[in-house]
């Protein structure tokens, strides 16, 4: 995986081959960015990326200038990854391990822009628990997104505060607002 644009742009991250993840491909990432780039500074918001993964989406973030991240998986691997690669980038990104559900049930932190990048395999009742928690716990401040990753084939279109979707590939992203 690489890093898309901003400070570290063309730097390359190398994941452990033994973490349970699928980091989003760099042409869906890029489109993502464009989309968020034209929504708002990056320099001014906050970002809460759930089911962090390698950290791939964080990364890009404070590579763009974001100096508010928090990263949640579960996994104490991918922790331990996302804080290396943070620590050697000089990036401001926290952790927190944590089981993404039982974190947004208790969680205080808000944001401008929640990323969620569960596990394709979901079912729908686990991936509507996303934003159905999100916003219930009032997480997301104002004029804020909820991104939610997932295969196109789920559609989260049926959910609450569902805006629209964009497909790239077999990746889609669903905006909540």
């Amino acid at each position: 995986m690489r890093i898309i644009s901003g400070i570290y742009k063309s730097r390359k991250i190398v994941a452990p081959k033994n973490l349970p993840v699928r980091p989003t491909t760099d042409m869906a990432k890029e489109s993502l960015f464009n989309i968020i780039n034209n929504l708002y500074y990056f320099d001014d918001i906050s970002v809460l990326d759930l089911f962090a993964g390698t950290g791939n989406i964080s990364y890009e973030f404070a590579s763009r200038g974001t100096e508010q991240i928090t990263c949640v998986d579960q996994d104490f691997g991918c922790i331990k990854f996302i804080n290396q690669t943070a620590e050697s980038f000089e990036m401001p990104i926290q952790t927190i391990k944590s089981d993404v559900f039982k974190f947004l049930e208790k969680s205080k932190i808000q944001a401008n822009i929640i990323f969620a990048d569960p596990p394709y395999s979901f079912s729908e009742e686990q991936f509507a628990k996303i934003p159905e928690l999100i916003f219930q716990n009032n997480l997301l401040l104002e004029d804020g997104l909820l991104i939610v990753e997932h295969s196109k084939h789920t559609d989260l279109s049926k959910l609450s505060n569902y805006s629209y979707s964009k497909s790239y590939g077999g990746n889609m992203f669903s905006f909540f607002e």
